[in-house]
């Protein structure tokens, strides 16, 4: 089932608060990226992180969830309605993700702005 956009503009208005927010729409999904850095995604109308050590700490008790069948594990975000503790957890995992390549940016074009 892909996710609906209504979901996805919810999101980024919760994270609206965090300037380099973007997104990129792939096969009914959204990848979400911070600075650059994908840093999550939504899929089937839930936020799935990467699970970091620094998401793991700041959602212990968070369940891994497949994004997709044969995907690694993610961490569902259940704290989608706190903006404080989504902006925390969002630079907290991008802080911990290698930069982005340039090349492979170029290649497979931009992430799209939040702007609506």
């Amino acid at each position: 089932m892909p996710s609906e956009r209504s979901y996805l503009e919810f999101l980024l208005d919760q994270l609206s608060g965090l300037r380099g927010v973007t997104y990129r729409p792939m096969m009914g999904e959204f990848l979400l990226y911070f600075n650059g850095k994908l840093f999550g995604g939504v899929y089937d109308n839930r936020l799935l992180v990467k699970p970091t050590a620094a998401a793991r700490r700041l959602m212990p008790a968070a369940p891994r969830e497949l994004p997709y069948e044969g995907a690694k594990p993610m961490l569902l975000v259940e704290e989608v309605d706190d903006r404080l503790f989504l902006a925390e957890l969002v630079s907290a995992i991008a802080a911990e993700l290698p930069e982005p390549n340039p090349q492979k940016s170029l290649q497979n074009g931009k992430p799209q702005s939040n702007k609506k």
